[in-house]
């Protein structure tokens, strides 16, 4: 019988429950397309950095409420309803701020040692997109789309979108997706390697948590250096790689659950993993 563990966020803006070892993290403010706010985003990023940490929790499943995954920043935030204190801050400030909070958001969403999954019912907008980049594995609803929507707002974008995108999908599409803020349907974001998967609208959030919690049962010190692993290739040269890649593989031959892989295989059985 699976159990549910509902985790309190502090708003009604942002839900998590764990189930079978997946944090389920939904953006939940549907009338808004789940924009970003100033109750949603910090809770985020503390349930972020708390799943993260939990050593019951296995896999990260990020989604919206109703049709949207994100729709990023809000727009009307920007205007006449700006926040007093931001507009009293000095240039300094307002950029160590922004930076604090893309470190603690999509970077620390990148930095989970754990798989992450983004699952799009609908549209993923400006940071509402990084979001979903920063994580290891995206799928989207058929009618899903994405765009960087910073241009139609005169910005040049935040939450490391332009790394994540240029990694993801190549210079040239990135700087297309850039200048242009064009909407990509699923399909298309398909076959440029922005979603690794498109799924009918109505099974998605099954489809979703099925592979999550294929990969929460999985062995998760060996999941974590994988992590590292995949990481390292984008920033060292295939010698060096190879060679951590060596150290981290040996470690794990000492493990527990390595040990029970090997047994499971022989015994043609489904192994348990203790994350030892």
């Amino acid at each position: 019988m699976t159990s549910e563990i509902k985790i309190d966020t502090g708003t009604d803006e942002l839900l998590c429950v764990i189930r079978d070892r997946v944090a389920v993290i939904t953006l939940n403010r549907p009338e808004a397309r789940n924009a970003m706010s100033d109750n949603l985003t910090p809770a985020l990023r503390t349930m972020i950095r708390v799943c993260g940490e939990n050593p019951e929790v296995g896999v990260l499943l990020v989604t919206g409420a109703g049709k949207a995954f994100c729709a990023g920043g809000d727009v009307k935030g920007m205007g006449a309803n700006r926040d007093r204190k931001k507009l009293e801050m000095s240039y300094e400030d307002k950029v160590a701020d922004l930076q604090e909070r893309q470190r603690l958001l999509t970077g620390a969403l990148a930095s989970v040692r754990k798989p992450t999954i983004a699952a799009l019912p609908g549209p993923a907008v400006g940071a509402g997109l990084a979001i979903a980049l920063a994580c290891d594995i995206r799928i989207a609803a058929q009618s899903a789309f994405v765009s960087t929507g910073y241009l139609r707002v005169a910005l040049s974008g935040d939450y490391g979108i332009a790394w994540l995108l240029t990694r993801l999908v190549g210079t040239a599409r990135a700087r297309e997706l850039m200048f242009t803020a064009a909407k990509v349907d699923a399909t298309r974001c398909e076959q440029i390697g922005l979603v690794n998967r498109v799924v009918p609208d109505e099974t998605l959030g099954d489809e979703a948590f099925t592979l999550a919690k294929s990969m929460a049962e999985g062995p998760t010190l060996a999941l974590r250096y994988m992590k590292d692993n995949l990481d390292e290739a984008l920033l060292f040269d295939f010698a060096t790689a190879r060679d951590h890649e060596a150290e981290r593989l040996i470690r794990l031959t000492t493990t527990s659950d390595h040990k029970e892989a090997v047994q499971a295989f022989i015994e043609k059985r489904k192994p348990v993993f203790k994350g030892n």
